[in-house]
């Protein structure tokens, strides 16, 4: 379970950081803003690799979003940072892949912020599966 405090900051991170991360960070800003929490809830996302730094999100996940209402216009790709240790609360891997390379990459004292996202979900998937190299029904 996440605890809201007075600003919480979570960060959604994948391999590339244009597909599975921008999308959760935008459907998770989308339902803060729904919910009158985004003045307390701050959302980012990142990717293990520098493959596609300062692109905009993969055009399927962003047609994926906008057939939801959802945006993700502001997003561009970006590689985790040492600093996103320090500054978020929360840093939440797609995959077990991604969370080992957070768990490597982080200091130990702040190890116990990197989650699987899918520990946060009801069902049994362990992963959020990568849709880069699928078509469009992966998004």
């Amino acid at each position: 379970m996440i605890e809201i405090k007075e600003k919480t900051s979570v960060l959604f991170v994948c391999m590339g950081n244009i597909c599975r991360s921008p999308t959760a960070e935008g459907v998770f800003r989308h339902h803060v803003n729904e919910r009158g929490l985004g003045d307390r809830i701050v959302a980012d996302s990142a990717g293990t690799h520098a493959y596609h730094v300062g692109e905009p999100p993969d055009r399927r996940a962003f047609a994926a979003a906008e057939r939801r209402d959802i945006s993700l216009a502001e997003i561009h790709a970006r590689r985790v940072s040492d600093t996103d240790f320090e500054e978020f609360d929360y840093i939440i891997a797609m995959d077990e892949n991604n969370l080992q390379r957070l768990i490597d990459q982080a200091p130990e004292e702040h190890r116990s912020k990197v989650k699987l996202f899918m520990s946060f979900a009801s069902n049994d998937a362990s992963e959020v599966p990568d849709p880069y190299y699928g078509g469009a029904a992966g998004f």
